[in-house]
């Protein structure tokens, strides 16, 4: 048993420490960095010691997710400010498989303003290659003390959903009084 991480590897069993545990029950968003590159937030499902996340077309997008074999994963706290930082091991659920066919249901009936019932949602996945991905704890986690001090505030990234801000239109002079 490893107790600097937090981590028990015997007889298969996986456990991790009772912060990183109960932050993960309380999740809806989470973000994930993989390879160092910025974070990003996606909503989550937690299930089963783990988090289950989508990304793919017309789903939250995740640059490198899908093919990543470990991530860093940040959640927050009740008061809304970042409380554990945790290196996670990430698993693709595929298609047909029996993981799939027992979480992708449970993902698309919590997935908020999904168009169509759960079951269309999860075809629309296998269909369309989304992925969805099994966040699983593995090592020592941040916590506490340990995390940065500072903001970590970075500037927007660039996107094609800014847009130029014009002068509003005005038919006629506006009256002062």
């Amino acid at each position: 048993m490893r107790e600097d991480a937090g981590v028990s590897d015997e007889v298969g069993e996986r456990t991790t420490t009772p912060l990183v545990d109960e932050a993960m029950k309380k999740a809806a968003v989470c973000w994930v960095s993989v390879d160092g590159g910025p974070a990003y937030g996606l909503w989550c499902l937690p299930l089963d010691g783990a988090l289950l996340v989508v990304t793919g077309p017309g789903e939250q997008s995740a640059p490198g997710l899908a093919d990543a074999d470990a991530a860093e994963v940040t959640l927050r706290g009740d008061h809304g400010g970042r409380i554990v930082t945790w290196p996670a091991r990430v698993t693709r659920l595929r298609p047909g498989s029996e993981e799939w066919e027992s979480a992708a249901p449970l993902v698309a009936a919590k997935r908020l303003n999904a168009s169509g019932p759960s079951v269309d949602l999860v075809a629309r996945w296998a269909a369309e290659g989304c992925a969805v991905n099994r966040l699983s704890p593995e090592g020592a986690a941040v916590a506490g003390a340990d995390l940065p001090a500072d903001s970590l505030a970075e500037q927007p990234r660039e996107t094609t959903a800014v847009r130029a801000t014009r002068k509003p239109f005005r038919l006629h002079r506006v009256r002062r009084r």
